[in-house]
């Protein structure tokens, strides 16, 4: 991950990513309970949605932090300054 460590510094995005794929292969789960799948199934669907959902999640929030940092930006702008 190539964020600024100031951005790097906040862990509340990422805590909301697990969270929130937390609940969703729960539901996943439960739902799969009401299907005629045994238990080693339902808990590796539910653990393949934790993956995918926390995956493609983690990507979305890691380019969202890129995108709008803020911090550090102006000693890179000055330092690639050509004419003096």
């Amino acid at each position: 991950m190539n964020l600024c460590p100031k951005c790097s510094r906040s862990t509340w995005p990422f805590v909301m990513i697990t969270g929130i794929t937390t609940i969703i292969a729960f539901v996943t789960w439960l739902i799969l309970g009401l299907s005629m799948a045994g238990p080693l199934t339902r808990a590796a669907i539910a653990a393949a949605v934790f993956l995918a959902v926390g995956g493609t999640l983690l990507h979305y929030v890691i380019s969202c932090l890129k995108r709008h940092c803020r911090h550090g930006h102006e000693a890179v702008r000055t330092s690639h300054r050509v004419w003096g």
